[in-house]
């Protein structure tokens, strides 16, 4: 019993002789770390401290207030190849410039496990954090500002994903990099509570499956979520806001869940859907875009209910010969222009709702059309439409329109952000670039 209790302490103790050792400025990182015992302590003080350097070990890296690790320009600045590894407080740049070798703020390689990244800053690197093959890793509470020096598509991810499953990435900030976190061929992740701002996606997943997004803030970037080429992917309670052409996108993107976001401000998509099949989009709010729902390429067996589709100029683009139901087991969808009554007040509208008519498919396959919908031809053929469906083409129906909207708040801190944020793509000196030219 005795040398049972033994055995615990000393577990508890962590690994025999480790102790806290403090650098100042102007001493050898590269052989402090070489020099530490596993599970040692290594605290930075105030100053500068030369990068690069390789942790191999078990080791605590921590920063008091001050304290800088600067690579000067060559390869990654901090490269982990240990286990059981935590970088926090520090302050870390001057990575180098290749794209080819990923420099980046802090490198994760794939002999990496259970490294923790907390509470750092990491500016003037041109990618901020690449986890590439680490297992186990999280990612907390750091601050990532991409360079500016380059053009966007140009530029660094703020964190760049590869093979990395049991990753946690949450409550960081990213800022003027290409992607804020860019995932490719992954799983068994999850991205939460994190700020994106001034970039060209705020996170784009490239064959990343059975992972979770929530709880993200996307604002003034030139796209927000991307799900490309993945499978089971939860997105649940994101905010995209003053995005420029996508807040949502499935493309080719299978049986996932897009759950409580919202989609607001000038976006020219709120929502496209292209080749991606029985997902279900449910309790969204997707407010103020020139298209509420884009929705093409024979997308099929998704569930759209509960969403709410609030001043689009044009709240659904489908070009179909067929109906595609647009409620799950009797609950549909909220829909501004929709003037229906509910008469018994069950929360229904009493008519079901037709986005589309045949004037509008008109104008998507011919847009010189649009200067004649004022015309008194137009007008009587949509008149003839209403009074008689059977000349309705094939299209969304909603048999089920919601008479409430579904109701997602922004906190007011971010609140604030949005309202003060001029995007970097508004301003006339910035390149107009198209975030989808790679793909």
């Amino acid at each position: 019993m005795l040398r049972a209790a033994l055995v615990l302490l000393l577990i508890l103790a962590g690994p025999v002789g480790a102790v806290e050792r403090r650098l100042a400025e102007g001493g050898d990182l590269e052989l402090a770390i070489a020099g530490a015992t596993p599970g040692d302590v290594l605290r930075l003080g105030p100053g500068i401290h030369a990068g690069p350097v390789v942790i191999d070990k078990p080791l605590i890296l921590r920063g008091e207030a001050g304290a800088i690790i600067d690579g000067g320009g060559r390869g990654s600045v901090i490269t982990v190849t240990g286990t059981d590894v935590t970088i926090r407080g520090l302050e870390i740049r001057g990575s180098g410039s290749d794209h080819g070798k990923i420099d980046a703020g802090i490198e994760l390689t794939r002999k990496a496990a259970r490294v923790t990244v907390e509470e750092n800053r990491l500016t003037g690197n041109l990618y901020g954090i690449d986890v590439h093959g680490a297992t186990d890793t999280i990612l907390r509470g750091n601050v990532i500002e991409g360079r500016r020096d380059r053009r966007m598509n140009e530029r660094g991810n703020g964190i760049y994903v590869w093979n990395a499953p049991g990753l946690l990435v949450e409550g960081n900030q990213v800022r003027w990099g290409r992607d804020g976190i860019f995932s490719n061929t992954s799983r068994d992740a999850v991205f939460r509570d994190n700020l994106f701002r001034d970039l060209r996606f705020a996170v784009h997943y490239m064959y990343t499956n059975n992972a979770e997004i929530s709880g993200n803030v996307s604002i003034g970037n030139h796209l927000g979520y991307a799900i490309m080429f993945s499978n089971k992917v939860r997105l649940l309670g994101n905010l995209s806001l003053n995005d420029r052409q996508h807040g949502v996108m499935l493309n080719y993107a299978n049986r996932s869940d897009v759950v409580g976001n919202l989609v607001r401000g000038g976006t020219e998509k709120c929502l496209f859907i292209y080749n991606a099949h029985r997902n279900l989009i449910a309790n969204n709010r997707f407010e103020g875009c020139q298209t509420g729902i884009h929705f093409t390429a024979g997308s099929e067996r998704n569930g759209l209910t509960g969403n709410a589709f609030i001043g689009n100029r044009e709240q659904v683009k489908y070009v179909g010969s067929r109906d595609v139901e647009w409620s799950v087991e009797g609950r549909g969808n909220y829909w501004s222009d929709h003037p229906a009554y509910d008469l018994d007040t069950d929360g229904f509208a009493d008519a079901r709702y037709r986005p589309n008519d045949l004037m509008d498919h008109v104008l998507w396959s011919q847009p010189a059309a649009a200067l004649l919908t004022g015309s008194p031809a137009v007008q009587l053929m949509r008149w003839a439409q209403a009074s008689f469906p059977a000349m309705l083409p094939g299209g969304v129906v909603d048999s089920h329109p919601l008479t409430a909207p579904v109701s997602i708040p922004v906190p007011a801190d971010i609140a604030r952000i949005e309202a003060e944020t001029i995007p970097d793509w508004k301003s006339d000196d910035v390149e107009d670039i198209d975030p989808l030219a790679d793909h």
